[in-house]
């Protein structure tokens, strides 16, 4: 087939499901995707080629009748699509992506943070603002790797949580309410993406250590959906006089499985991994005690042997509640979570 019909095919596809009140809107955001598609990372002005097209585009993106659900919908809905005509497990990589601007006042882009200043001829204690959105985005893929498209998106600014940050330093941390937290995000996209596919029974949600959210878990449980994701709180369990690293340090290996990795120079290697799995009673951060139920929940960890050169030992802590019953499962799941970079690479 001729690349130009295959990929205006592909845009019908994508797009079948995007509604707009005007149909010139429709229209307009088919060529806007086509010429965006044909200069990948280049700046709308050089995509669009001449000024009538650009200045159409900044129309079209600054008309009150267009909206970021009606754009999205298309995608959603053939994402859909593909997830049907699938089989088995449906793994959905959850990230968050920053996007930052060059702006002289922040107000009107929104602040991401504000970090020291790199450059030598400054004080490095002055600091300097980023401004830009964020964007926490998931996408769904086969236990392969083969990706089926976006299932849940949400952009925000720093603005909404105002005042989070600072309350924290005053209060535990674990007593602030979720809806009053950045975190929110990764429930809300649970949501979306498990509402996306009709059998959420069939979503492994995976995230990094940012999503050890003892709120998704009861999420995921209250949803009927199913998560994998990197631990970083060493949380109580069974009867709460010990914790999940001190249970998993009474548990023997019970299995090796070699990975090949890459040093910092990019010298290919092969890691020796040592695996355990233990399935343990989880219990909710003291301060939510009354508010969330106790979670039976498998704890994979995976620990290199040896120090390498040139690179950091690998010490993975898996989180998921799934069961796991033999080496080959836990495995398959820490081959699962490797997947997650998938979502840092489109």
């Amino acid at each position: 087939m001729d690349p130009m019909l295959e990929g205006a095919s592909w845009l019908d596809e994508e797009l079948a499901g995007s509604t707009f009140a005007d149909a010139r809107l429709g229209r307009r955001l088919r060529r806007l995707l086509e010429q965006l598609g044909g200069a990948m990372g280049a700046s709308l002005p050089l995509a669009c080629q001449d000024w009538a097209a650009t200045k159409a585009a900044y129309r079209f993106f600054d008309n009150d009748r267009v909206s970021e659900a009606q754009i999205l919908a298309g995608r959603f809905a053939a994402t859909a699509s593909r997830v049907a005509a699938t089989e088995g497990p449906i793994l959905i990589l959850h990230d968050t992506t920053e996007f930052t601007y060059h702006r002289v006042r922040p107000e009107p882009v929104g602040v991401i943070g504000q970090y020291p200043c790199r450059n030598t001829s400054y004080d490095r204690r002055q600091l300097y603002t980023v401004c830009g959105l964020l964007m926490h985005s998931s996408l769904g893929v086969t236990p392969d790797g083969l990706p089926l498209g976006l299932c849940a998106i949400k952009f925000w600014t720093r603005a909404s949580f105002k005042g989070t940050t600072e309350l924290k330093r005053h209060i535990n941390p674990t007593r602030v309410p979720i809806e009053d937290k950045e975190s929110l995000r990764w429930l809300e996209n649970m949501r979306q993406s498990s509402a996306l596919v009709a059998d959420p029974a069939r979503c492994i949600h995976i995230g990094d250590r940012e999503s050890d959210i003892y709120e998704l878990f009861v999420t995921a449980h209250e949803l009927g959906t199913h998560f994998l994701v990197r631990s970083c709180v060493d949380r109580r369990a069974d009867d709460g006089t010990q914790t999940i690293l001190a249970a998993m340090d009474q548990q023997p290996g019970q299995g090796e499985h070699p990975i090949a990795v890459r040093d910092d120079k990019g010298k290919e290697s092969q890691a020796h991994l040592t695996i355990k799995y233990h399935r343990l009673q989880v219990l909710p951060p003291l301060a939510k005690r009354k508010r969330y139920p106790a979670l039976a929940l498998t704890v994979i960890c995976a620990d290199e042997q040896g120090t390498p050169e040139n690179r950091q030992p690998i010490h993975w802590r898996l989180i998921t509640d799934l069961p796991v019953t033999c080496v080959d499962e836990a495995i398959e799941k820490i081959g699962w979570y490797a997947l997650r970079w998938k979502i840092e690479m489109v």
